[in-house]
């Protein structure tokens, strides 16, 4: 399976540009002003929407049956006390941090280091679990001095800080006794009697609780116990039933949320194991591991930094500030629960589970999955006008009928009048009373429609349970629906439209093409030699090589694992290569700049910057290149060569990656490790090794799949950072663009041709855009950014960290399971587990059902009750009595109940 840690170097793939509390806080902007400008039950957009608006439009107007109504929605109490929980324990953070600066400046003062307690040893090891959960909590740096550092830590802990810990089973058991798991204690979900509790304190069965004893209580006094109690006994069972059936829908649904989340926070990572990098669960993480990070990923636990190169976490999880934290050997503590948000570098475990804050704070709470979505606000708003309607009707009806009473114009069975003044007793009359009540309830239950807001939420349920058949992980409710409303989807290419799946199968060394492209013997042994250490230094993929003889393993991104294979088939021996230099400082990918780089240092102390990335780019900043034989040649009289041959691998759909070096004088190198952190490696007159083509095939099915999409109405967009002309080669096998007549300005476009559009112009422009290649990640923003005020619903597929800001800003997010970052994840809506595109056109097939049934079951709902309606309220006035009495309509009331259950089993079963 492809590295979920290393996917970031894919091309397509870099750094966030805008920060998601500047996102929140627009959308919260932008939600207000639609509060403002439409009415309570107008709200056009719920996503990621403040608890004060949904607090608004829930005291906006008089709400019958609020608990019951409600009930399937976000809690807002308990929400606020969740932030509360969070303030308190980022608080403590901060308490920590600013004790930790005291401690330090006082430290430079006295110039000393205080004493730490030595570490009571933990069965096998010699440091015990509070002395490291304290150090850790504390961001205790002088005790970690003590202690001798990561080296010194991971000697107490058995652990080798290249290769990892052992692994094996005995190994993990005795890590899990001595320190913990990973895991904490999950608050218990409520139980069953407490959702038969919850299910009977609703509005309109207290009302029928109460006819129930009205009506066998006077049953009983006029018809005698024998006859009397048939309709009080009825409408009790009645009531009784629907209890049980509510009690159990919500039970089921409560259960199948909390799955989900479970299914949510198992965080697939990468660590070092045996020397080998093994993808676990992030529930197996043990103390003593060494685990890799990479920009988009989630910190796993507690721990400190090894190595790394320009790496920066966002603590904002745990400290509230979105400011960017750097980690070094000065800085050295990482908290769980952070993201990577820039650079590279690796981690000792060293607190997991319960013993970190993360772990204390995902305790203390309890994650809800309730939301208000756009269909459930609307509909309570109808069922809410029509309940007042109902109200107002059953208050007239009974003004009416006390009035007839009363005034001798009723009369009973035997044709005598009901109610003559003076004669009538007192108790007789009691009873007419009470009499022409019920028929008033009975008119109130009649025109309450009850099932809407349940209707919605079993069919949300159920879309929920068929998405996740078909690969796709809901994260909000909403999207269910709102994916339904989708009139175009701006998806990425590589994984999603293709398989992910990559091998070199063209490569150009100087003006030679190499066939076969892995025989080393068409290369002469210098050229060879340069390759294989910029292949092996700038690389954060691994390769493996069993000591028993097996099949070597090569693990990282899908376009890392193409080059690292290609490189062990030239003769790359990637430990021996890596020992016989020192890396001096690294550049990560940059979706920006579509390269990566990194300077080493060999035994001869020559310095040597190796560069990687999108071949045109990186051939612009080429002066030279080496030929077969190793000779150096300039490059000026060949760059049209150079450029046709990367046209001609991009025409046919491939992927082009140019690889090349410059040799640099060690003493410009900056001397100390202040300034070497802080320098950029020099990225002109370099030296062309050699350009590769990497074949990624497109995914069967997906031409199918963008048939049906343009059929229903859904215009589907590819948006890549490779070469505008492999991305025209597969938008052409894909279908996206139905012939290369098409292929012209401005559906398809460069990114950067886009962005320097003006903001009127980009509006007109999106709509017709089909391909946009080379583009940036504010280029992906600005995209959706301009079909939505456009007035299109844009769903936007993506991997990597930097698509983050457009997943947050579409109206459906959809990241992928299996290459996506979490910050992918933690901003998308849906999570497509296969990372295929088919996956994302069964999710608009299922938005699309959401709204046909809903349509079906308000059509059948509203004809019964406002049929029913209209019979009691004219058979009451005229008559004196009505036609379906309190019986018949909590009988009708629970069979509804009981359709919608069942057929809810029934389609889960299916």
């Amino acid at each position: 399976m492809p590295s979920s840690s290393m996917r970031h170097l894919d091309l397509e793939v870099g750094n966030a540009t805008k920060d998601d509390d500047v996102l929140n806080h627009e959308d919260h902007l932008e939600q207000h002003s639609l509060d403002n400008e439409s009415g309570p039950f107008d709200i056009a957009h719920t996503k990621n929407a403040p608890l004060e608006t949904l607090r608004r439009w829930r005291q906006a107007a008089l709400v019958l049956n609020a608990s019951r109504r409600f009930r399937y929605t976000l809690d807002l109490k308990k929400e606020e006390e969740k932030e509360q929980r969070r303030r308190m324990i980022r608080a403590h953070a901060q308490v920590i941090r600013a004790a930790l600066l005291f401690k330090l400046a006082g430290e430079r003062q006295i110039v000393r280091c205080p004493i730490v307690a030595d570490p009571n040893p933990s069965g096998d090891y010699e440091i015990g679990l509070e002395q490291l959960a304290s150090m850790t909590r504390d961001h205790n740096f002088s005790a970690l001095q003590q202690y001798g550092g990561a080296k010194g830590l991971s000697n107490m802990l058995k652990t080798n800080l290249e290769s990892g810990i052992h692994g094996d089973e005995d190994d993990l058991i005795k890590r899990r006794n001595a320190f913990g798991a990973n895991t904490y204690p999950r608050k218990k979900g409520r139980s069953f009697l407490r959702f038969l509790w919850e299910a009977w304190q609703d509005l309109t069965l207290i009302i029928l609780i109460v006819a129930a004893v009205a009506s066998l209580v006077l049953g009983i006094k006029t018809e005698g116990l024998e006859e009397g109690w048939y309709d009080g006994a009825s409408i009790a069972f009645a009531v009784i039933l629907v209890i049980v059936v509510t009690a159990v829908s919500d039970y089921r649904q409560s259960l199948q949320f909390q799955n989900l989340n479970e299914e949510k926070q198992n965080i697939q990572l990468e660590v070092m194991r045996g020397g080998r990098t093994l993808k676990i669960s992030i529930f197996d993480i043990v103390v003593g591991d060494v685990v890799p990070l990479r920009i988009g990923d989630q910190v796993p636990a507690d721990g400190i930094f090894i190595t790394g190169h320009s790496l920066a976490i966002d603590e904002s999880s745990m400290t509230g500030e979105s400011k960017i934290v750097h980690k070094d050997h000065k800085a050295p503590f990482l908290m769980s629960g952070c993201k990577v948000a820039d650079g590279i570098g690796t981690m000792l475990v060293t607190g997991v589970g319960i013993n970190t804050e993360w772990g204390l704070l995902m305790a203390s709470i309890s994650e809800d999955t309730g939301e208000e979505t756009p269909l459930q606000v609307r509909l309570n708003g109808v069922a809410t006008f029509i309940g007042i309607v109902g109200l107002s009707v059953a208050i007239s009806v009974l003004a009416v009928l006390l009035g007839r009473y009363f005034t001798g114009n009723t009369k009973n069975s035997n044709g005598e009048t009901q109610f003559v003044k003076g004669h009538t007793k007192f108790s007789e009359a009691v009873d007419g009373v009470i009499k022409i009540i019920t028929i008033a309830v009975t008119i109130v239950v009649v025109a309450v429609p009850e099932g809407l807001p349940l209707a919605v939420t079993l069919t949300l349920a159920y879309s929920m349970r068929q998405m996740m058949a078909d690969k796709a992980l809901v994260r909000r409710l909403s999207a269910c629906e709102t994916m339904g409303s989708a009139t175009t989807i701006c998806s990425d290419k590589t994984g999603t439209l293709t398989l992910n799946q990559m091998t070199v199968v063209e490569a150009y060394v100087g003006r030679k093409k190499m066939n076969p492209p892995d025989d080393s013997s068409q290369l002469h042994s210098e050229v060879n030699s340069l390759l294989c250490e910029g292949v092996a230094q700038n690389s954060t993929g691994n390769v493996f090589v069993p000591k028993d003889g097996g099949d070597v393993e090569v693990s990282g991104s899908p376009t890392e694992k193409a080059i690292l294979s290609w490189a062990v088939k030239l003769g790359m021996e990637f430990d021996v290569i890596r020992s016989q230099s020192k890396v001096l400082q690294v550049f990560p990918f940059n979706s920006e700049k579509k390269r990566g780089g990194v300077a080493v240092q060999r035994t001869d102390s020559k310095v040597h910057i190796h560069w990687k990335g999108a071949a045109e780019i990186l051939l612009a900043s080429c002066t030279r290149y080496i030929d077969s034989n190793g000779v150096l040649q300039p490059i000026d009289e060949d760059k049209d060569f150079f450029k046709a041959a990367i046209n001609d691998m991009a025409a046919s759909s491939l992927r082009c990656v140019a690889i090349a070096y410059r040799s640099y004088e060690l003493d410009k190198v900056p001397a100390n490790e202040e300034n070497l952190d802080k320098w950029v490696l020099p990225e002109d007159e370099l030296v062309l090794l050699a350009i590769v083509g990497i074949k990624d095939p497109c995914r069967s099915g997906v031409e199918d799949a963008v048939r049906v999409c343009t059929q229903a109405g859904v215009k589907v967009r590819m948006v890549t950072g490779d070469n505008l002309h492999t991305a025209k080669a597969i938008a052409l096998e894909c279908g996206i663009l139905g012939s290369h007549a098409d292929a012209t300005e401005p559906n398809i476009i460069e990114g950067r041709v886009f962005r320097e559009y003006s903001e009127k112009e980009r509006e007109s422009v999106a709509q017709k855009i089909t391909v946009m290649g080379r583009s940036s990640p504010s280029d992906k923003l600005l995209l959706v950014q301009a079909l939505r005020k456009g007035g299109e619903v844009v769903a936007v597929t993506g991997d990597g960290t930097n698509d983050a800001p457009a997943l947050h800003e579409a109206d459906i997010g959809l990241s992928m399971g299996i290459q996506g970052t979490e910050v992918a994840k933690e901003s998308s809506d849906i999570i497509i587990l296969d990372d295929n595109f088919a996956s994302v056109v069964k999710v608009v097939r299922w938005g699309r059902s959401v709204y046909a049934n809903i349509q079906k079951f308000i059509q059948f709902q509203l004809t019964v009750n406002v049929a029913a309606l209209v019979i009691n309220v004219v058979a009451a006035v005229s008559s004196g009595d009505v036609p379906l009495n309190a019986v018949q309509v909590s009988l009708s009331s629970s069979c509804q109940e009981y359709c919608a259950y069942f057929a809810d089993t029934c389609s889960s079963m299916s």
